[in-house]
């Protein structure tokens, strides 16, 4: 095991640093703009290793990054519906950045900023931290929040997201890294399989805000309680007009401090993955806005829609304004904590008939 430290670029004269870390079996990197995982290397069923997450070579195109790829989101990931909230009593007004809604913390959220990094040698991570003030994009509070990726001895990655306030606010961080189990470069994501632990999820009006109902996934393009192709059903409802998936399921959960969100699975490398966490909720998104931009990503590969898909756990969207979602709300003296592990296996053909 090891961690490795250089410099990615720069930003306004400020170095971003990079951190590699390897436990002999994964490699992963870690940029201290955003936070992002920029690349995570995981064998396949032969031990061959490939970068499955999509990401840049370099720092411009994360800052240009439209789709916030691999980045550490907040203050509040997802959307808060036109771009307010009340708390206690005193209603807060959001900037406006997918008008007339705001999404993902705003215009200079967590995933626009540089945050600074530290090595943990002792237990294979890397620890980023950031400080933002009392009335950032509109949110009350002053925030220290922190990120912890680290590499386990047994093949998993742990991303655990912390944050305090001197004042009452709302928190939701979320890690938005794509998945591509193929390989990041490996082209569309729809042949890949995908189960989700969730009997419900939240659809969706306009703007993507939620509508308030928990909707039963049976018998719907929703329903990945069997692990199947993400791409099966991706345009058969009419909570798909885009022909792809942005949306929260509602996370069955256990009494554990962890409970399992999703298992995805390529089987043409046999390089799966579970994902772990202690949230409500998780954002399954198959990266559908590259069919109006594509991109070009790390070694020149070109990122059209479905190129990956994301799943986020989280608090569920717009939960600030509807009172029968989960609380989103963190008051002095509480610590907010979201924990992610994530497992990486390999599956042999036989297996997968």
């Amino acid at each position: 095991m090891s961690i490795q430290k250089s410099t990615f670029g720069s930003i306004d004269g400020q170095p971003v640093e990079a951190f590699e870390i390897e436990n002999g079996a994964i490699r992963a990197t870690v940029i201290t703009y955003a936070a992002a995982l920029s690349r995570l290397f995981v064998p396949d069923r032969e031990g061959r290793l490939a970068d499955i997450v999509l990401g840049y070579d370099d720092v411009e195109s994360y800052v240009r990054n439209r789709g916030s790829a691999g980045a550490i989101c907040g203050r509040y990931a997802n959307r808060i519906a036109d771009a307010t909230f009340t708390l206690d009593g005193q209603s807060y007004s959001l900037s406006t950045n997918e008008p007339p809604n705001h999404i993902h913390g705003g215009f200079a959220s967590f995933s626009k900023r540089l945050w600074s990094g530290e090595a943990d040698t002792a237990n294979n991570a890397v620890r980023l931290t950031l400080n933002r003030p009392d009335g950032d994009e509109g949110y009350p509070g002053a925030v220290a929040a922190s990120v912890t990726y680290r590499l386990t001895e047994d093949a998993a990655l742990e991303i655990v997201m912390e944050a305090t306030t001197d004042r009452p606010t709302v928190m939701n961080m979320a890690y938005h890294g794509y998945w591509n189990l193929g390989g990041h470069e490996s082209g569309h994501i729809r042949d890949q399989l995908l189960l989700i632990d969730a009997n419900r999820y939240t659809p969706v009006g306009p703007g993507k805000i939620p509508t308030g109902e928990l909707a039963s996934v049976a018998g719907t393009a929703f329903d990945f309680r069997s692990s199947r192709p993400i791409g099966a059903m991706i345009d058969d409802h009419a909570q798909l007009p885009d022909a792809g998936y942005d949306h929260n399921f509602c996370l069955d959960g256990d009494s554990g401090p962890l409970h399992r969100a999703a298992r995805a699975l390529d089987p043409v490398s046999g390089r799966g993955l579970e994902i772990w966490t202690n949230q409500p909720g998780v954002q399954f998104y198959t990266a559908n806005h590259f069919g109006k931009a594509p991109a070009t990503g790390k070694g020149g590969a070109r990122y059209d829609k479905h190129a990956g898909f994301a799943l986020e756990t989280q608090n569920y969207p717009n939960a600030p304004n509807i009172s029968h979602f989960p609380s989103a709300v963190l008051r002095p003296g509480e610590t907010y904590r979201h924990a992610m592990r994530i497992p990486f296996f390999g599956v042999e053909p036989s297996r997968l008939r």
